[in-house]
């Protein structure tokens, strides 16, 4: 599939009889339809078990992130939670070598996460801009196999709850707005988290509309 990461390693197999499609699970699902249905509902049951858990003034670590991924896909990979050994890169871009992802974690708990989190910010652009370094950093970091961009949004609607948001809508980021979102991880590599940060104003700002006509009707 031309929008599926590519991968040079040792990590590649995929699920026999799928066709190169589906990477190997413990389900012995061959079908990519499938798969996405399986993984959507997972996700969903994930994220209601974060949204119980998740406490208002904690503080996240890498270990809650592989916690989360592990939560969601447990139960369909064997690697689940665990940070790849393969290189990934998407579209000619390449996101952090497999050696580094460990020490790149360390580095994002010691930093973003231990500045921006709890989110705990007073105004908008505050909580946008703690929103977006947090969620650049992961992405260029993508520690996972699979799943590190649902991961990453898992992590910033837990952390828009703790600031007082509701669970942020990211239906909107498609298109054209897809496209400013791929510019912003790229302005990210060189710690210009500016277009992020308007990237998470507008997903703020489509979920408080989203929400107001929700209460309206």
């Amino acid at each position: 599939m031309s929008d599926r990461y590519s991968a040079h390693g040792l990590e590649t197999e995929f699920e026999p009889g799928s066709r190169g499609r589906v990477l190997r699970n413990r389900m012995g699902i061959r079908s990519v339809r499938e798969m996405a249905r399986v993984e959507s509902e997972r996700l969903l049951e994930a994220t209601e078990r974060s949204l119980d858990e998740t406490e208002v003034d904690q503080r996240f670590t890498a270990e809650d992130i592989c916690r989360m991924h592990r939560l969601w896909l447990g139960e369909v990979y064997a690697w689940a939670g665990d940070y790849r050994q393969v290189n990934l890169g998407k579209d000619g871009f390449m996101f952090a070598a497999a050696p580094l992802v460990p020490g790149l974690m360390a580095e994002l708990e010691r930093g973003p996460l231990q500045r921006y989190t709890p989110c705990r910010f007073a105004t908008r652009r505050e909580q946008a801009e703690a929103l977006a370094i947090v969620h650049a950093e992961l992405i260029l970091i993508h520690p996972f196999r699979e799943g590190n961009g649902r991961c990453a949004r898992l992590l910033a609607t837990l952390m828009a709850l703790q600031a007082g948001l509701p669970a942020l809508d990211f239906g909107g980021i498609r298109g054209q707005e897809k496209r400013r979102y791929i510019v912003a991880v790229h302005a990210a590599v060189g710690r210009d988290y500016g277009p992020m940060t308007a990237a998470f104003e507008r997903v703020i700002a489509r979920t408080e509309r989203s929400q107001a006509r929700l209460l309206r009707g």
